[in-house]
Protein backbone atom coordinates (compact mmCIF):
# COMPACT_ATOMS: atom_id res chain seq x y z
CA UNK A 1 0.00 0.00 0.00
CA UNK A 2 1.45 3.44 -0.90
CA UNK A 3 2.08 5.98 1.84
CA UNK A 4 -1.17 7.68 2.82
CA UNK A 5 -1.02 11.20 1.39
CA UNK A 6 -4.54 12.34 2.23
CA UNK A 7 -5.81 11.29 5.62
CA UNK A 8 -9.39 12.50 5.36
CA UNK A 9 -12.72 11.25 3.99
CA UNK A 10 -13.56 11.88 0.34
CA UNK A 11 -17.04 11.72 -1.16
CA UNK A 12 -17.27 10.64 -4.80
CA UNK A 13 -20.49 11.79 -6.48
CA UNK A 14 -21.43 9.95 -9.65
CA UNK A 15 -19.40 7.01 -8.40
CA UNK A 16 -21.08 4.37 -10.57
CA UNK A 17 -20.32 6.04 -13.90
CA UNK A 18 -17.37 4.71 -15.87
CA UNK A 19 -15.17 7.62 -14.83
CA UNK A 20 -16.50 7.66 -11.27
CA UNK A 21 -15.62 4.00 -10.80
CA UNK A 22 -12.02 4.79 -11.72
CA UNK A 23 -11.96 7.64 -9.22
CA UNK A 24 -13.05 5.20 -6.51
CA UNK A 25 -10.45 2.63 -7.60
CA UNK A 26 -7.60 5.14 -7.44
CA UNK A 27 -8.68 6.56 -4.07
CA UNK A 28 -8.82 3.08 -2.57
CA UNK A 29 -5.46 2.31 -4.15
CA UNK A 30 -4.02 5.13 -2.04
CA UNK A 31 -5.81 3.92 1.07
CA UNK A 32 -8.07 6.97 1.26
CA UNK A 33 -11.30 6.67 3.22
CA UNK A 34 -13.96 6.88 0.53
CA UNK A 35 -17.71 7.46 0.51
CA UNK A 36 -19.82 7.21 -2.61
CA UNK A 37 -23.03 8.91 -3.61
CA UNK A 38 -25.10 7.47 -6.43
CA UNK A 39 -28.59 6.30 -7.31
CA UNK A 40 -27.65 2.62 -7.11
CA UNK A 41 -25.00 0.45 -5.46
CA UNK A 42 -25.15 -2.30 -8.07
CA UNK A 43 -21.83 -1.37 -9.74
CA UNK A 44 -19.95 -1.00 -6.46
CA UNK A 45 -19.83 -4.67 -5.51
CA UNK A 46 -16.14 -4.95 -6.52
CA UNK A 47 -15.09 -2.68 -3.65
CA UNK A 48 -14.44 -3.35 0.02
CA UNK A 49 -14.14 -0.80 2.82
CA UNK A 50 -16.44 1.58 1.00
CA UNK A 51 -19.17 3.69 2.60
CA UNK A 52 -22.11 3.79 0.20
CA UNK A 53 -24.77 6.49 0.28
CA UNK A 54 -27.75 6.17 -2.04
CA UNK A 55 -29.75 9.09 -3.34
CA UNK A 56 -30.43 11.38 -6.26
CA UNK A 57 -28.50 14.54 -6.97
CA UNK A 58 -31.86 16.30 -7.37
CA UNK A 59 -32.72 15.58 -3.72
CA UNK A 60 -31.28 18.36 -1.55
CA UNK A 61 -31.65 16.48 1.74
CA UNK A 62 -29.93 13.38 0.35
CA UNK A 63 -27.05 15.47 -0.96
CA UNK A 64 -26.72 17.33 2.34
CA UNK A 65 -26.58 14.05 4.27
CA UNK A 66 -23.96 12.55 1.96
CA UNK A 67 -21.44 15.38 2.32
CA UNK A 68 -21.51 15.37 6.12
CA UNK A 69 -18.18 14.44 7.68
CA UNK A 70 -16.22 14.81 4.44
CA UNK A 71 -13.11 16.92 3.94
CA UNK A 72 -13.21 16.71 0.14
CA UNK A 73 -15.69 16.01 -2.64
CA UNK A 74 -14.89 14.70 -6.11
CA UNK A 75 -17.70 15.11 -8.62
CA UNK A 76 -17.80 12.72 -11.55
CA UNK A 77 -21.44 13.51 -12.26
CA UNK A 78 -22.61 13.45 -15.85
CA UNK A 79 -25.90 13.53 -17.71
CA UNK A 80 -27.15 10.34 -19.32
CA UNK A 81 -30.30 11.67 -21.02
CA UNK A 82 -31.36 14.71 -23.03
CA UNK A 83 -34.40 15.43 -20.90
CA UNK A 84 -35.73 14.50 -17.48
CA UNK A 85 -33.94 13.93 -14.19
CA UNK A 86 -30.73 12.79 -15.88
CA UNK A 87 -30.48 15.73 -18.32
CA UNK A 88 -27.48 18.10 -18.49
CA UNK A 89 -29.46 20.89 -16.83
CA UNK A 90 -30.52 18.62 -13.96
CA UNK A 91 -27.15 16.90 -13.45
CA UNK A 92 -24.19 18.83 -14.91
CA UNK A 93 -25.71 22.19 -14.02
CA UNK A 94 -28.18 22.25 -11.14
CA UNK A 95 -26.97 18.96 -9.68
CA UNK A 96 -23.33 19.95 -9.39
CA UNK A 97 -24.29 23.38 -8.07
CA UNK A 98 -26.49 21.74 -5.42
CA UNK A 99 -23.57 19.51 -4.44
CA UNK A 100 -21.19 22.47 -4.25
CA UNK A 101 -23.51 24.45 -1.98
CA UNK A 102 -24.16 21.47 0.30
CA UNK A 103 -20.43 20.76 0.54
CA UNK A 104 -19.65 24.36 1.47
CA UNK A 105 -22.42 24.39 4.08
CA UNK A 106 -21.04 21.15 5.57
CA UNK A 107 -17.53 22.56 5.95
CA UNK A 108 -15.94 20.64 3.07
CA UNK A 109 -12.61 22.31 2.29
CA UNK A 110 -11.75 20.90 -1.14
CA UNK A 111 -13.93 20.35 -4.22
CA UNK A 112 -12.66 18.57 -7.33
CA UNK A 113 -14.81 18.63 -10.46
CA UNK A 114 -14.34 16.43 -13.52
CA UNK A 115 -15.69 18.73 -16.20
CA UNK A 116 -14.89 18.59 -19.94
CA UNK A 117 -12.64 20.04 -22.54
CA UNK A 118 -14.29 22.70 -24.80
CA UNK A 119 -16.70 24.04 -22.17
CA UNK A 120 -15.91 27.59 -23.28
CA UNK A 121 -16.95 26.82 -26.87
CA UNK A 122 -20.75 27.26 -27.11
CA UNK A 123 -20.96 25.96 -30.67
CA UNK A 124 -19.05 22.74 -30.00
CA UNK A 125 -20.97 19.64 -31.18
CA UNK A 126 -21.23 18.33 -27.60
CA UNK A 127 -23.54 21.23 -26.83
CA UNK A 128 -26.07 19.58 -29.13
CA UNK A 129 -26.55 17.10 -26.26
CA UNK A 130 -28.85 19.32 -24.25
CA UNK A 131 -26.22 22.05 -23.90
CA UNK A 132 -24.04 19.79 -21.75
CA UNK A 133 -20.92 21.93 -22.06
CA UNK A 134 -22.78 25.12 -21.19
CA UNK A 135 -24.16 23.42 -18.09
CA UNK A 136 -20.70 22.20 -17.09
CA UNK A 137 -19.32 25.71 -17.47
CA UNK A 138 -22.13 27.09 -15.33
CA UNK A 139 -21.17 24.64 -12.59
CA UNK A 140 -17.47 25.46 -13.00
CA UNK A 141 -18.15 29.16 -12.50
CA UNK A 142 -20.13 28.44 -9.36
CA UNK A 143 -17.33 26.30 -7.93
CA UNK A 144 -14.73 28.98 -8.61
CA UNK A 145 -16.91 31.48 -6.77
CA UNK A 146 -17.80 29.37 -3.73
CA UNK A 147 -14.60 27.35 -3.22
CA UNK A 148 -12.04 30.14 -3.59
CA UNK A 149 -13.07 31.85 -0.34
CA UNK A 150 -13.16 31.12 3.41
CA UNK A 151 -10.24 28.71 3.25
CA UNK A 152 -11.85 26.46 0.67
CA UNK A 153 -10.04 25.31 -2.48
CA UNK A 154 -10.99 23.68 -5.77
CA UNK A 155 -9.56 21.86 -8.77
CA UNK A 156 -11.41 21.68 -12.09
CA UNK A 157 -10.20 18.97 -14.47
CA UNK A 158 -11.25 19.24 -18.11
CA UNK A 159 -10.48 15.90 -19.77
CA UNK A 160 -10.57 15.30 -23.49
CA UNK A 161 -12.76 12.66 -25.09
CA UNK A 162 -13.04 9.76 -22.66
CA UNK A 163 -11.82 6.29 -23.55
CA UNK A 164 -11.71 3.01 -21.63
CA UNK A 165 -8.27 1.62 -20.92
CA UNK A 166 -5.74 0.89 -18.21
CA UNK A 167 -4.00 3.77 -16.44
CA UNK A 168 -0.40 4.90 -16.99
CA UNK A 169 -0.23 3.79 -20.63
CA UNK A 170 0.17 7.22 -22.27
CA UNK A 171 2.12 10.41 -21.88
CA UNK A 172 -0.21 13.28 -21.01
CA UNK A 173 -0.48 16.95 -21.86
CA UNK A 174 -1.82 19.48 -19.34
CA UNK A 175 -2.84 22.90 -20.62
CA UNK A 176 -4.89 25.92 -19.64
CA UNK A 177 -7.19 28.21 -21.59
CA UNK A 178 -9.29 25.56 -23.38
CA UNK A 179 -7.03 25.50 -26.43
CA UNK A 180 -6.25 21.81 -26.91
CA UNK A 181 -8.29 18.84 -28.05
CA UNK A 182 -7.79 15.11 -27.90
CA UNK A 183 -8.56 11.93 -25.98
CA UNK A 184 -7.73 10.51 -22.56
CA UNK A 185 -8.42 7.30 -20.67
CA UNK A 186 -10.94 7.47 -17.84
CA UNK A 187 -8.46 5.59 -15.68
CA UNK A 188 -5.94 8.42 -15.95
CA UNK A 189 -8.66 10.97 -15.18
CA UNK A 190 -9.40 9.04 -12.00
CA UNK A 191 -5.73 9.13 -11.07
CA UNK A 192 -5.50 12.88 -11.75
CA UNK A 193 -8.54 13.50 -9.56
CA UNK A 194 -6.97 11.53 -6.72
CA UNK A 195 -3.61 13.28 -7.04
CA UNK A 196 -5.36 16.66 -7.00
CA UNK A 197 -6.27 16.04 -3.38
CA UNK A 198 -2.70 16.60 -2.18
CA UNK A 199 -0.56 18.09 -4.99
CA UNK A 200 -0.19 21.81 -4.20
CA UNK A 201 -0.02 22.87 -7.85
CA UNK A 202 -3.57 21.60 -8.36
CA UNK A 203 -4.94 24.12 -5.88
CA UNK A 204 -7.46 26.54 -7.41
CA UNK A 205 -6.55 25.43 -10.92
CA UNK A 206 -8.70 24.83 -14.00
CA UNK A 207 -6.89 22.82 -16.65
CA UNK A 208 -7.34 20.56 -19.66
CA UNK A 209 -5.68 17.16 -20.03
CA UNK A 210 -5.30 14.80 -22.99
CA UNK A 211 -3.12 11.81 -23.79
CA UNK A 212 -0.36 12.02 -26.40
CA UNK A 213 1.92 9.09 -27.32
CA UNK A 214 1.75 5.58 -25.94
CA UNK A 215 4.40 5.13 -23.28
CA UNK A 216 4.21 3.45 -19.88
CA UNK A 217 4.17 5.93 -16.99
CA UNK A 218 5.32 5.31 -13.42
CA UNK A 219 3.43 8.29 -12.01
CA UNK A 220 1.37 11.21 -13.32
CA UNK A 221 2.50 13.63 -10.62
CA UNK A 222 5.17 15.46 -12.72
CA UNK A 223 2.54 16.64 -15.22
CA UNK A 224 1.16 19.02 -12.58
CA UNK A 225 4.41 21.00 -12.77
CA UNK A 226 3.22 22.54 -16.06
CA UNK A 227 0.33 24.33 -14.34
Amino acid sequence: MPDLKFNETVLVAGATGRTGLWVVRRLLHYGIKTKTFSRSAAKLSEFKNLEVWLGKIQNSSAVAAAVQGCDAVISALGATELIGDASPAQVDGDGVIRLVDAAADAGVKKFILISSIAVTKPFHPLNLFGGVLSQKLRAENHIRKIFSENGRTYTIIRPGGLKDGDPFKFKLQFDKGDKITGLIDRSDVGEIAALSLWIPKATNQTFEVIRTVAEDQKTLEPYFNSL
